[in-house]
């Protein structure tokens, strides 16, 4: 019998923090184990109390790394409805305030044995090797898959400084990604350019949205089309560069022509209390809510989503609107490609053109999904996309034991050279700012004590 494929999920969050990097490669670890072919292992950093703290919502917080998969498994299975096979596993994470995300400590390639080092998919790419100090991703793993999920240049560009903070850091992201990745996945071409990347959406939607979507197809069949008794709503996490600034900006051009629009806006964040202030001053009734979640039944009876955001790469709640059978607004841009091709999806250009589908949405009823389309947004059809765009069956086989060379490679191959060059510098200058995990968390993690020598090896 041929021995299974290991793969290794890393990413750069987890629930409770309700985020994409923690929802989407949780369900890709189910679904890419859920036919057994695969040994699938989920690895995602663990915190310090302190950052526990700070970071999840609702004043959860956990012990031992045990006591967070617990939660997430809980979470997990009340959305999907069957048992998960997959593993999961945790590095040492600090919380950055500046950068707003978690980064790894230490060379979290280790927590993987050699012998499981098949393929690693890095879930946000980019983030796991900025400050990566340790064995390079290509010598441990025989595939490394990189799966881009931020538009990280469109964020940094609206911060002081923006432009040249943005070239430096494109610069930055094609370099570290050169070194450390044989295959990129960007979700839209509203990402950067990266070297050996392809475009493919492998982000499917949580079941329980297209069990809502399901739901409201049935009435629609049975009492009528008109099943949506509310208009308009956004869903984000309440800062500017979530779409709200896009939004009130739109909001406040053409209160004339949306004069008596009723809209609903949901999100908790740094920026609420501008936002509500900015929303008071728009002579339009606009009601601001905390955040919750999506799949709540305050959102079912919703008719349209309006999102003008272009800082995603694939907005997740738009996919979630379309799967609960609402009609979406959403900026004609690269980041919404993918959802050009459902019947209720409606495109802008401009100001003008927002306020006029918007209206026109109002006036009309969704289109109940297909079966295909409805299978579109899943989670199977997402798998089968990643297992095409990220070509796992041609993974070359592991040969151990491998002899690792240190330093610079013997091969004739200039580029091969090159690229062994230049993670070289990338693994010297990351001496200088990397950090290992404190007492507090190895322990937590059951982590042996480091060795005071470091080796860096190519291939």
């Amino acid at each position: 019998m041929e021995k299974k494929q290991h793969i290794a999920i890393f990413t750069t969050a987890s629930l409770p923090w309700m985020t994409g990097t923690s929802v989407n490669p949780l369900f890709r670890a189910v679904y890419l184990s859920k036919d057994e072919e695969r040994i699938v292992t989920l690895v995602i950093p663990w915190l310090s109390k302190g950052d526990q703290e700070h970071l999840y919502p609702n004043n959860i917080t956990f012990d031992l790394p045990s006591q967070q998969e617990l939660y997430v498994r809980q979470w997990l299975e009340e959305r999907i409805g069957f048992k998960s096979t997959f593993r999961i596993l945790f590095y040492a994470g600090k919380f950055s305030k500046e950068k707003r995300s978690i980064l790894a400590v230490g060379d979290i390639t280790e927590i993987i044995p050699d012998e499981e080092a098949d393929i690693a998919v890095l879930e946000e790419p980019e983030h796991l090797t900025w400050y990566h100090h340790g064995k390079r991703w290509k010598t441990k793993f025989s595939l490394v898959v990189g799966v881009v999920h931020t538009n990280y240049l469109e964020y940094v560009r609206r911060e002081k400084n923006g432009r040249l903070q943005a070239f430096l850091l494109k610069y930055m992201n094609s370099w570290v990604v050169n070194i450390y990745c044989h295959k990129v996945i960007r979700l839209s071409a509203a990402t950067q350019n990266l070297p050996r990347s392809v475009i493919c959406n492998v982000h499917g939607v949580n079941p329980k949205f297209l069990e809502i979507g399901m739901k409201k197809k049935e009435q629609q069949e049975q009492l009528g089309d008109k099943v949506f008794n509310k208009g308009a709503y956004y869903i984000g996490k309440m800062v500017w560069n979530k779409g709200y600034k896009e939004l009130l900006k739109l909001l406040h051009s053409h209160q004339k022509e949306l004069k008596g629009l009723k809209i609903d806006l949901y999100g908790s964040g740094e920026d609420s209390d501008q936002v509500k202030e900015a929303a008071k001053k728009l002579d339009l009734q606009i009601q601001v809510y905390p955040g919750r979640d999506h799949a709540d039944p305050v959102f079912h009876d919703y008719k349209v989503f309006l999102n003008p955001s272009t800082t995603d790469v694939v907005c997740t709640t738009t996919a979630e609107a379309l799967a609960m059978g609402k009609i979406i607004v959403c900026a004609n841009h690269p980041s919404n490609e993918f959802f050009k091709q459902f019947p209720n999806c409606r495109m802008y250009e401009d100001g003008n053109g927002f306020v006029e589908a918007t209206c026109r949405s109002l006036d009309e009823e969704p289109t109940p999904l297909s079966d295909a389309e409805r299978y579109t947004l899943s989670w199977e059809a997402a798998t089968e996309r990643f297992l095409k765009s990220a070509e796992l069956s041609t993974a070359p086989k592991r040969n151990l034991p491998r002899t690792p060379k240190p330093f610079l490679s013997t091969s004739f191959s200039l580029s091969r050279n090159l690229e062994d060059a230049s993670a070289l510098m990338h693994y010297m200058g990351t001496a200088l700012v990397s950090s290992e995990p404190d007492e507090e968390q190895r322990k937590e993690l059951g982590m042996a004590t480091p060795s005071t020598q470091k080796v860096f090896f190519m291939e």
